[in-house]
């Protein structure tokens, strides 16, 4: 299965959590069974070389493809720049890998504690 990857920008606020409901699909627009899949997800610096997170993934319905991604607000405290770059990788049970979704993130200050 070719993937091109999907492309969203997120706003991350600094020091809250930020989760991530993902429903995998195909071109048709038709879920992608999970089963025999992983997922991983990243957070990194624009010129990819620190790596800042990487996201909790958990498996809510691998069958319709559905699956949660998860930042702590321990994790994205330590969002000091305030651009980072993100992607979701999929790899099959062969040990195939494509990236599934791809994009920035945008930091924002909170000042509440």
């Amino acid at each position: 299965m070719a993937i091109i990857p999907g492309v969203k920008d997120f706003t991350v606020q600094r020091r809250a959590d930020f989760p991530i409901k993902l429903t995998f699909k195909d071109g048709n627009g038709n879920a992608i069974n999970l089963s025999g899949y992983t997922v991983a997800a990243s957070v990194y610096d624009i010129n990819r070389t620190q790596n800042y997170a990487n996201f909790t993934v958990t498996y809510t319905d691998r069958t319709n493809g559905i699956i949660d991604l998860k930042l702590t607000d321990t994790q994205t405290t330590s969002f000091t720049p305030n651009e980072l770059k993100y992607d979701v990788l999929l790899t099959d049970g062969s040990g195939n890998k494509e990236y599934y979704l791809e994009g920035t993130l945008y930091i924002s200050e909170g000042y509440t504690t």
